[in-house]
């Protein structure tokens, strides 16, 4: 849906372990993905692309300097696998919902009350879903059509990680039916900044496939790429349309290609499987 620290593995009793990590206070001020679309985009040529994110702001350094940065290559070699982790606790709920053509990517908004994910024993609200094509992560080298991120924020003012982002990754193939649903509300945003409420949306229809993931801690993909965000990738690959996705693309009015930042260093940190 982005001050550097250390990634701590902190052990919880003799058979669970969960990821942790401190952020300052400086770094949680900036924890939202900004959407002002001119002032960043995903074209090399254009000097605000992925590599200049960092020049462009004092606030956004974490996109050049940050050493926990997402995207990344989730490596099959390089996982851990941890049983502990356990089912992921999502409890989703029906809530209004508003679509916003963002420039770079299109973004679904709920409403406060639209449900929580669990991760280590902390609540994280459900509070947009958007889209990026092609996939920003990729598993063992292979990068697939479509990502989706669901952006949850803690509902803990104490909690050290603010932000927890579920991805599920797409190939082509079978439509989607969470994005058939949103197909006409796509055509009149498209093109423009346009904002429309579009009433009662289920956030379970967003289909998480298997119950299989990765998680390890990194960032926002997009300016201020701020750190210390737990991400929960998902292990299993739907499927999307080949005209679901040129219209993802052709609603949003950046004129580039694609909005899926490049791959980032994977420095030390642990990657956790939970299969």
């Amino acid at each position: 849906m982005l001050v550097l620290a250390f990634l701590l593995l902190i052990p919880i009793s003799q058979s669970t372990t969960v990821m942790s990590y401190e952020i300052s206070q400086s770094t949680t001020a900036m924890s939202h993905e900004v959407e002002n679309q001119t002032e960043f985009d995903y074209m090399v040529w254009s000097g605000k692309g992925p590599d200049r994110w960092g020049d462009i702001h004092p606030e956004w350094s974490a996109c050049k300097q940050g050493g926990l940065q997402s995207p990344i290559d989730l490596l099959n070699k390089r996982v851990a696998l941890i049983p502990a982790l356990g089912l992921l606790k999502r409890t989703y709920k029906p809530t209004n919902a508003t679509l916003k053509n963002r420039g770079h990517d299109i973004m679904l908004k709920w409403e406060h009350g639209a449900g929580t994910i669990q991760i280590n024993g902390i609540k994280y609200e459900l509070s947009q879903v958007h889209w990026h094509s092609p996939s920003e992560h990729t598993i063992d080298g292979k990068r697939f059509d479509v990502e989706v991120h669901m952006v949850h924020l803690s509902l803990d003012p104490n909690a050290a990680n603010k932000i927890a982002v579920l991805g599920i990754l797409y190939h082509i193939g079978r439509p989607d039916p969470f994005l058939n649903g949103l197909r006409d509300h796509l055509l009149y945003i498209a093109d423009s900044h346009k904002e429309v409420n579009i009433g009662v949306i289920d956030p379970r229809h967003i289909q998480m496939r298997g119950v299989n993931y990765y998680r390890y801690i990194g960032s926002l993909t997009v300016p201020p790429c701020t750190e210390g965000v737990i991400w929960t990738m998902n292990r299993d690959v739907g499927t999307i349309s080949k005209e679901q996705i040129d219209l993802l693309r052709a609603s949003v009015h950046d004129h580039s290609a694609q909005n899926a930042r490049p791959l980032q260093l994977l420095h030390d940190r642990d990657i956790h499987l939970y299969d």
